[in-house]
């Protein structure tokens, strides 16, 4: 089966799908406490409208943020071009594939898909099917909570090590 895969710390390949990494700090960037309040039932960046404009661009993902216990949201949005190293991919299943240090959830086009796309446990891979079948153009907005851990004495950084975006023909 051929596989193609974009690695989404690499700006050649970001500019393949016309993606832009941007980062928020806190669990919901910009408010007080960095949004961290008893009883929240929701934090409005897992979004795929969400206005994440004024948030800085993340220039590599794998570089590490942490002061304590540290929330930051990653979101890119992108668009599934025709061609990936010169295969047309129309049809490919499509996967996003990561691992986040420590925690992490990944929510697509705003939904999360809770068998695989939430905490695993620390450092865990993390694969997650963006389409069964690829069309050229179509967008996605892919939104990665991370945070440290353990959470009641939180150690070392918050980056992801690494995201793909892997292209698999089908059996058809």
């Amino acid at each position: 089966m051929p596989r193609l895969v974009l690695d989404l710390n690499e700006s050649n390949d970001l500019q393949t799908i016309r993606g832009v990494w941007r980062i928020g700090t806190g669990l919901v960037p910009g408010e007080p406490n960095e949004g961290l309040t008893a009883k929240l039932l929701a934090t409005p960046p897992r979004l795929a409208d969400y206005d994440d404009s004024n948030w800085p661009i993340c220039e590599d993902i794998r570089q590490s943020l942490s002061e304590g216990f540290t929330f930051a949201w990653y979101r890119i949005k992108f668009r599934i071009p025709n061609e990936v190293r010169g295969t047309n991919i129309n049809g490919y299943r499509v996967f996003l594939e990561t691992n986040f240090d420590n925690y992490g959830e990944i929510w697509v086009n705003g939904t999360i898909d809770r068998s695989t796309g939430t905490i695993m446990g620390i450092n865990s891979q993390q694969r997650v099917e963006l389409t069964g079948s690829a069309v050229s153009n179509q967008d996605f907005t892919i939104a990665c909570l991370v945070l440290n851990g353990p959470l009641a004495e939180p150690r070392g950084g918050i980056f992801i090590r690494y995201c793909y975006v892997a292209f698999e023909a089908t059996d058809n």
